[in-house]
């Protein structure tokens, strides 16, 4: 019997863009509870070129990274009931064990993932798992972000944050978030209340009493502690540096977030997608081949949205 194979990139040893060569692998065969999708699109976030640079290290090269993935499940493992061949789905494959989004299949759990909302293309739901389960855990599990609530949102134009300003604002948030100044009218459309400059202005000198911080940035803890009020919450997504002490002072709590693939907010996140309170603005989408202009595109750190391939 022939094995099937497949296209996939894949990164041989740290290093710069360059390193992400093509490669044809064998077609990977869904274990118990898992399923094999075709991939139609896969998502491209910071995370995939801190690990190709080797900035972030989880194992030993060759890998396929990507971690974002839309596209229609191909064959299910034992036990699997919740789809069947041929079912649309997105989500986002385990971080940062499951990685291997970058190819034209890939196996997850089949928890992993949910039904592709009928409203979006593949494109669009690549983009989303991944930056909005960390903006999703970040302000909906972690600080229970509520009606009527005033958040801010660091780095709010970027993957994480403009999706996390949607998500608060279905939560009933006022939502301000800093960007730079030309980002502001984008940042009005997708719902920000107050835009504020960070190249002009200092937010701690226009903000105050805030219920919830979330640094999509991961550089602002020590700033943005006294911006909270007491009981409020700040959650970042990088290690926040000594700050323990400060906070316990101020009598507010700091958590740091590492995104867990999920099923239920998955759900929720599907749901936010169809009702249209929650889109991924596409910075740039690419074919499967040219993932390292992706990368090189990314690394600018100047796009407003999400980075996207397609696959088939």
């Amino acid at each position: 019997m022939t094995t099937q194979t497949m296209r996939a990139m894949s990164v041989g040893s740290a290093g710069g863009p360059e390193v992400l060569t093509e490669m044809e692998l064998p077609v990977p065969e869904p274990g118990s509870s898992q399923v094999l999708v075709r991939v139609h699109a896969a998502g491209v976030n910071p995370t995939d070129w801190k690990h190709r640079a080797g900035v972030i290290s989880f194992r030993e090269p060759p890998v396929v990274l990507g971690w974002d993935v839309s596209g229609v499940v191909e064959r299910v493992g034992y036990g699997v009931t919740l789809f069947q061949p041929g079912d649309e789905v997105f989500g986002m494959l385990p971080y940062p064990h499951g990685a291997g989004a970058y190819a034209e299949y890939v196996v997850g759990p089949t928890r992993a993932f949910v039904a592709k909302p009928s409203e979006v293309d593949h494109e669009q739901a690549a983009a989303i798992p991944l930056a909005a389960l960390t903006a999703y855990q970040a302000l909906v599990d972690t600080a229970d972000v509520r009606e009527g609530q005033r958040v801010l949102i660091h780095g709010a134009a970027g993957g994480v944050g403009h999706l996390a300003v949607q998500i608060a604002k279905a939560r009933g948030a006022y939502v301000y978030g800093t960007a730079s100044a030309g980002r502001h009218d984008f940042l009005r459309g997708i719902g920000v209340d107050e835009p504020i400059d960070y190249h002009a202005v200092d937010f701690a000198d226009v903000v105050s009493d805030l219920d919830v911080v979330l640094d999509a940035v991961g550089q602002y803890a020590v700033r943005s502690l006294p911006v909270l009020r007491r009981g409020g919450t700040f959650v970042t997504i990088l290690p926040p540096g000594d700050v323990a002490a400060e906070a316990e002072r101020r009598g507010v709590r700091v958590a740091t977030l590492l995104v867990e693939y999920d099923h239920a907010g998955m759900a929720a996140i599907a749901d936010l997608v169809a009702s249209g309170r929650l889109r991924a603005t596409i910075a740039g989408s690419f074919p499967l081949a040219d993932v390292a202009k992706a990368h090189e595109l990314g690394e600018t750190n100047r796009t407003a949205g999400k980075l996207v391939l397609t696959v088939r």
